[in-house]
């Protein structure tokens, strides 16, 4: 039976979370309260009892400490500004103390967590966090950002440099805050050409887990490349990372043949099928740990889960899961 925790399990499919966030008035002052952020990060602990409780945060705290301006405008994602494709990254002043409540939330939710309950904190990869601090927002293609990368090389490597060095920093900062294990969320990993994959989303995550190594020895490090399908082996080999998170258009039957031996993986149901239920969720479950009986194994989701899953679909995926396939 692997362990199970789900990618955005504090998050607005829960009753309990939307009545909170509606308390304080938006994601981001929910986010930079601890008290309220460690209640976050324990509501579906206390709900579904998962083995792992994930920091409830967001990806974009790091370019916010390095002195861009984040904003949450109602029914738009998340908005950065100045976006570096009009502005030097030089002429950002960094906000070290933007990150400070994080550290008080993984101080209140290590102080409460039961103790067979791992807790996991994250951060953006670099790639991914870089496409947000370029562009000033979410976009489908990262068309703004590569191409950035290709006319200025130089600037954007420092954007890159930049991110990796205070990604280690804040990475280090939550595991002496009390995290057990980080996650590194490459959510756009899969839109670059083969050169640009090497040079911005494996040499950038290598750098971090070598770093994070070398100041936090034996803490589980978990690599999730979003969408790289066959550079799975590369990424898991070149970044040396603990662990592999697949997205759901991994066969769970190809990643067991064709990435290292004994290479813990986690993933990877359709958060669609969670939402469908029924057979299609049986039938995903049962299918993921038939691939992976063999392999270290942590069920997860191929993605976070959607705002729109009912609550008795998860709670079905759980028993499901503990019970076999």
């Amino acid at each position: 039976m692997p362990p199970i925790w789900l990618m955005r399990q504090a998050g607005r499919y829960l009753p309990e979370y939307r009545a909170l966030r509606a308390e304080k008035g938006g994601f981001l002052a929910l986010a930079t309260d601890p008290d309220a952020a460690a209640e976050v990060t324990l509501q579906p602990i206390r709900r579904f009892g998962f083995d792992g409780a994930i920091l409830f945060s967001d990806i974009l705290m790091v370019p916010w400490a390095l002195g861009q301006e984040l904003t949450f405008g109602p029914g738009e994602g998340p908005r950065l500004s100045p976006p570096l494709v009009d502005a030097a990254l030089d002429g950002l002043a960094r906000v070290s103390g933007r990150l400070e409540p994080v550290y008080g939330t993984v101080r209140h939710v290590a102080a409460a967590l039961p103790p067979e309950v791992t807790f996991l904190g994250f951060a953006g990869s670099p790639w991914t966090v870089a496409t947000y601090m370029v562009a000033g927002r979410g976009s489908k293609d990262q068309a703004e950002t590569r191409g950035y990368a290709y006319r200025d090389e130089g600037a954007f490597a420092a954007i890159i440099d930049a991110i990796v060095a205070m990604t280690i920093d804040y990475l280090a900062a939550q595991i002496d805050a009390g995290v057990e294990a980080v996650q590194l969320f490459d959510s756009w990993a899969g839109t670059l050409s083969p050169a640009q994959f090497e040079r911005w989303v494996i040499a950038p995550n290598a750098a971090i887990v070598a770093g994070l190594r070398a100041r936090c020895p034996g803490v589980p490090i978990i690599g999730f490349p979003k969408g790289i399908g066959g550079k799975l082996p590369a990424y898991a080999r070149e970044t040396a990372v603990d662990a592999l998170g697949l997205d759901e258009t991994v066969d769970p039957a190809w990643a067991h043949a064709n990435l290292p031996t004994k290479l813990p993986v986690q993933g990877n149901l359709d958060p669609l099928a969670l939402i469908a239920g029924g057979s299609a969720l049986d039938d995903g479950i049962d299918r993921i740990l038939g691939a992976l009986a063999e392999r270290p194994h942590i069920f997860n989701l191929g993605h976070g889960i959607d705002q729109h899953t009912p609550v008795a679909h998860v709670e079905r995926l759980i028993a499901r899961v503990r019970r076999g396939a």
